[in-house]
């Protein structure tokens, strides 16, 4: 089982809950990284759900600022990656290793 670094989001996130990524077929994904960027002067929340269930749900994100999340996290064969904001200006960045 070959084991692939991969970049499964580099985006800007809506108002609305949107696929970030989906998982391949005959692939396990382990998300390693998420990244929230604001680029904007106020606070914005976001949230980002696997597999359908809230990774976390409303996570406040600083003015200019960033937040980042480290962990291990299994996403299987066709499960989605999910995440939106609640307010323009965020960008997400998450990344792990494809299995195979």
């Amino acid at each position: 089982m070959p084991n692939t670094a991969t970049r499964y989001a580099r985006a800007a996130l809506t108002t609305t809950s949107a696929t970030l990524y989906t998982v391949p077929a005959a692939t396990t994904a382990l998300v390693t990284e998420i990244i929230l960027s604001n680029t904007t002067a106020i606070d914005i929340t976001a949230t980002i759900t696997l597999s359908g269930v809230a990774l976390f749900t409303a996570a406040p994100v600083p003015a200019n600022g960033i937040l980042t999340l480290g962990l291990k996290q299994v996403v299987s064969t066709t499960e989605i990656i999910a995440g939106f904001a609640s307010a323009a200006g965020l960008n997400v960045f998450i990344s792990g290793v494809n299995v195979t």
